[in-house]
């Protein structure tokens, strides 16, 4: 499978990779946060070995081989909701979110 964009994260992406010179978006987890995981999304300039690249909307999204074990098929939106906007992840993988929203588990 893969992980896709919807196409306004995609214009919020290639908006801001056009002003800090990304290359691509790097989606991953990490270890953290009251229920397991938490979503790390940081602009990429190169693709190591352990990578995977995908393309969605035109944007280049790399993720390490360790975090597509847990967003294999996961969609990533983008949303303003109030003064408060982010990325919003569709990730058929997760099982609970804690209270905050901030992390999940597997």
């Amino acid at each position: 499978m893969a992980i896709t964009l919807t196409e306004r994260a995609a214009r919020h992406v290639q908006n801001f990779l056009s002003k800090n010179n990304g290359n691509g978006l790097r989606v991953g987890v990490k270890p953290t946060g009251c229920s397991g995981f938490m979503y790390v999304v940081q602009p990429v300039q190169d693709v190591k070995e352990h990578d995977q690249v995908f393309v969605s909307q035109g944007v280049q999204i790399v993720v390490d081989d360790e975090s597509m074990k847990y967003m294999d098929g996961t969609e990533v939106d983008f949303a303003r909701e109030g003064l408060n906007e982010g990325f919003k992840f569709q990730n058929p993988n997760v099982k609970a979110t804690c209270g905050c929203g901030e992390s999940f588990s597997l």
